[in-house]
């Protein structure tokens, strides 16, 4: 090759390096020219088989006795310094201290942020990440922990494949207002556009999380947006968290992703992705099958509204048929009663005895004459005859 080919590749390399952005640099969307269907041409990872989020079908998971209920570390010890809250123009991230941990893994992991996924349509319209056998979440919330037994920090822990811990919550739609997200939705409004921050109270992190911690599904999967490194051994809880209907309207309605110099604003909304193929991969719980879910306070009332109609329901069913055997049954001793009379009618009527012959009648008259006619013989016989009478 002479030196003007050699020099001439050596330009178009040098065009090609200086005009092809880094990937990280690269400035991806949920959807649009850069939207999650097109991840994988700049984020190579996104096209692995084992991506996250993934369905659920709690009768395709495998129950796994040794998985423990999970142990938050420093959670509710938030201390007096507040937490850093920030914009990145694709979710509200919450830094957490370094002394938040997470037990009951096999290795230690320190906890380093926490993030929220939402829809834009409100309740029942999807905006978790995580699906359970096809029933989607309002929003869902990921606290992201890094095996600090094993590595130095988040960066390099996020490239190794047992690098991170994600919990994941699924959020639902309630009655009642819940007072710990308060901590974090009250202050959206001051990170309204992306690259804003700002710090907010420090609070207990733990009211964030269900109650029940020791029923989860457990399973090897990967981050949810790029560069969708296939790092995280995912704990997606079965309890599901209640917040209030205006709680989700104000997380989905408050927040722009553009910055605020942009001169067209874009809501931050649908900041989830879809689920992902499972390949093979095999999701454990911690719980088995046979032992049920926990059902939510509307499938409760739903099951008591139905026990109690089908009681009232049963009730009226069981008063009818009462009322049906007692009526058949006074019918049928009215019946018995009149054939009881009329059966003793006719005993009666047959038992009277027989009417006499006509021709038997003479015979009788005359032996009843012939006593008359004794009788009076003997009496004319015992009767004195009267004395002659003599003459003077």
């Amino acid at each position: 090759m002479d030196s003007l080919g050699l020099c001439i590749l050596l330009m178009v390399l040098c065009f090609q390096w200086t005009t092809a952005p880094a990937a990280e640099e690269i400035t991806w969307t949920y959807t649009g020219l850069v939207g999650q269907t097109e991840w994988s041409e700049y984020f190579p990872d996104c096209a692995g088989n084992a991506q996250s989020p993934v369905e659920v079908v709690t009768t395709q998971t495998k129950y796994d006795p040794s998985l423990l209920p999970l142990t938050p570390l420093g959670y509710s010890q938030h201390g007096n310094k507040p937490f850093a809250m920030y914009n990145n123009g694709h979710t509200a991230v919450i830094e957490l201290p370094e002394w938040m941990g997470l037990g009951g893994l096999p290795w230690l992991y320190t906890a380093v942020q926490m993030h929220l996924h939402w829809g834009s349509g409100g309740p029942s319209h999807g905006g978790g990440e995580h699906t359970v056998n096809e029933m989607s979440a309002d929003a869902e919330l990921h606290v992201v922990h890094y095996n600090s037994e094993l590595y130095p920090n988040m960066s390099k822990a996020m490239t190794q494949s047992d690098g991170l811990a994600v919990l994941g919550i699924l959020i639902v739609t309630g009655e009642e207002t819940n007072l710990a997200f308060n901590n974090i939705l009250n202050y959206l409004g001051r990170i309204r556009h992306a690259d804003q921050k700002v710090f907010i109270p420090a609070f207990d992190v733990q009211t964030l999380l269900p109650e029940d911690l020791g029923r989860y599904f457990r399973y090897n999967g990967s981050l949810t947006t790029p560069p969708c490194h296939q790092s995280v051994t995912w704990t997606l809880f079965n309890e599901r968290i209640q917040i209030s209907p205006a709680q989700l309207l104000k997380l989905e309605t408050i927040l722009y992703s553009s910055k605020a110099e942009d001169p067209d604003r874009m809501l931050l909304q649908d900041n989830y992705r879809t689920t992902q193929p499972l390949n093979h991969r095999v999701v454990f719980a911690s719980f088995s099958a046979e032992s049920g879910r926990e059902l939510t306070s509307g499938e409760v009332t739903a099951i008591v509204i139905g026990v109690m109609c089908g009681c009232v329901g049963l009730a009226v069913i069981i008063r009818f048929i009462v009322k049906t055997i007692r009526f058949f049954t006074l019918l049928h001793r009215e019946s018995v009663v009149v054939n009881s009379s009329t059966s003793s009618w006719d005993v009666l009527h047959s038992s009277r005895p027989a009417p006499m012959s006509r021709m038997k009648e003479p015979e009788e008259e005359k032996k009843q004459d012939m006593a008359l006619n004794s009788t009076c013989e003997a009496g004319k016989k015992e009767e004195p005859s009267p004395s002659p009478q003599r003459d003077p």
